[in-house]
């Protein structure tokens, strides 16, 4: 079986991996303290560290596909990473 239909390219395998990443992170966090209270935050919900992970992937989503679509091609694409992991910081303080 080969890959070469998904067009791996870096960017996409760092994507991919990050994620990878972030799953590991959350699977040795409930390891650790798997005490995992619901809270209830700005959302006005009770989430969980899984939820509250997964509105930042979909926050992150439509941060760089608003990026896409409304910055100037001057700014590059990685500004809007910056802002989807400052939107997730604050997902996972105050979500």
């Amino acid at each position: 079986m080969t890959f070469a239909w998904m067009g791996w390219t870096l960017p996409t395998a760092l994507f991919f991996g990050g994620i990878a990443l972030a799953l590991a992170l959350l699977g040795f966090l409930a390891k650790l303290a798997p005490n995992n209270e619901p809270r209830v935050g700005m959302f006005g919900v009770a989430t969980q560290r899984g939820d509250r992970f997964f509105l930042s992937l979909l926050g992150a989503a439509f941060i760089h596909l608003a990026w896409i679509a409304l910055a100037p091609m001057e700014l590059p694409l990685w500004w809007a990473s910056v802002a989807a992991v400052v939107y997730a910081a604050v997902v996972f303080r105050f979500g």
